[in-house]
C-alpha cells in the first residue's frame, strides 16, 4: 500500500492570515505565525468546502482596498 491508498484521518482547522486568506493547518499543531483559527475544524475536505463558500474574493485584502480607494478618485 502506497502513501495514495492510506486514507487521510488527520483533522484540520481553518486558518486566515491578516490578508483575509484561507488555509488549512492539522489541529493539533500551533498555528503558523501570523495566522489564527477561524473556528472550523473536520476532515480535510470539510475544510476546504467551508474555504471555497466563504472565501469568494481571491484578492488579498490590501489589495482589495487599494482598488476600492482607486475607484473612489
Amino acid at each position: 500500500m502506497n502513501q495514495d491508498d492510506k486514507e487521510d484521518t488527520t483533522i484540520y482547522k481553518v486558518v486566515v492570515n491578516h490578508e483575509e486568506q484561507y488555509s488549512i493547518w492539522s489541529a493539533h499543531q500551533e498555528n503558523p505565525l501570523g495566522w489564527k483559527d477561524v473556528g472550523k475544524s473536520g476532515p480535510k475536505s470539510e475544510c476546504l468546502a467551508y474555504i471555497k463558500e466563504v472565501w469568494t474574493d481571491m484578492r488579498p485584502l490590501s489589495l482589495r482596498q487599494q482598488m476600492e480607494a482607486s475607484a473612489r478618485i
